[in-house]
């Protein structure tokens, strides 16, 4: 079994969060590693709801902030659909993947955890322009 650390950096690389799971397979999916990722942080934050969501992707309805997402009313989220956004949003460039020392680029790609225990997720901040 594998326990793996799930972190968010910057673009520059600058940790911002991060969390670990213990008791993982050896290996798994890209795919998977993202769902468990967003099925994670939505159960602790659907345990105390509140105006604010530190996660992966915008939940619907909510505004980024400086540090996450902030909510119009405090309530639960459903993982199911944050995955699926967080999957396009990988697809789209939205953030990168880092296992270990290389980038990830395939959802079907597997991830040997006990190689590359550390997953490193940078998003990436749209810029506007005229």
């Amino acid at each position: 079994m594998a326990r793996v650390t799930f972190r968010d950096e910057t673009a520059t690389g600058r940790p911002v969060d991060e969390f670990q799971i213990p008791d993982l397979p050896e290996s798994m999916t890209v795919r998977e590693l993202i769902r468990l990722r967003v099925r994670e942080e939505v159960a602790r934050f659907n345990a105390r709801p509140s105006h604010h969501f530190n996660g992966l992707v915008r939940p619907d309805d909510a505004e980024a902030e400086l540090n996450g997402y902030r909510m119009r009313e405090a309530r639960r989220i459903d993982w199911e659909r944050q995955a699926d956004i967080a999957e396009r949003a990988f697809l789209s460039n939205g953030f990168f993947l880092l296992a270990g020392d290389r980038q990830v680029e395939d959802l079907d790609e597997v991830v040997d955890l006990t190689t590359d225990p550390e997953l490193v997720f940078i998003k990436l901040v749209q810029l506007v322009g005229g």
